[in-house]
């Protein structure tokens, strides 16, 4: 809608990013069966944008889970409702922590991947998040500013 958007008609980066941020919490809690605050957002870049008019669907699940965090990958897709036209926005990988009543670190449940197309998933996040931080590190030491930084 238009109060959303820039002098150029397309939306915000800021109210996208807030968009990803309410669904991949909302993957999260269904997950964790409990609160959850964002720890991190990885690195996005928004590649295409979106108009005024423009429907836009972003989806998020939850693809690796440790002891209190949950690790989310999100898209955006717009599309253009009058031509069906649809294109990839942007995309990241989120980390939440489960909090209790008392706003601590509370454990999560362990993930399982039970069906193949749940495994594919989860494989698929798993190799972009890797893909996604090796060019991270190369694009920081080309830079000179990446010899702090670890690749998983």
């Amino acid at each position: 809608m238009p109060e959303g958007t820039n002098h150029l008609g397309r939306a915000f980066g800021g109210r996208i990013l807030e968009w990803m941020d309410v669904v991949a919490s909302v993957a999260c809690r269904r997950f964790a069966g409990s609160q959850v605050v964002t720890a991190s957002i990885d690195h996005v870049d928004f590649h295409a944008p979106i108009e005024v008019g423009d429907v836009v669907t972003i989806e998020a699940y939850v693809f690796d889970a440790g002891r209190t965090s949950l690790t989310v990958r999100t898209t955006v897709r717009a599309e253009d409702p009058e031509n069906g036209e649809e294109w990839d926005v942007t995309g990241a990988f989120f980390t939440f922590v489960a909090v209790d009543d008392d706003d601590q670190p509370t454990p999560v449940p362990s993930l399982a991947c039970p069906s193949e197309n749940e495994r594919a998933l989860r494989d698929r996040a798993l190799d972009d998040r890797r893909e996604h931080r090796e060019a991270l590190v190369e694009r920081l030491d080309a830079e000179g500013a990446g010899t702090d930084i670890e690749s998983e």
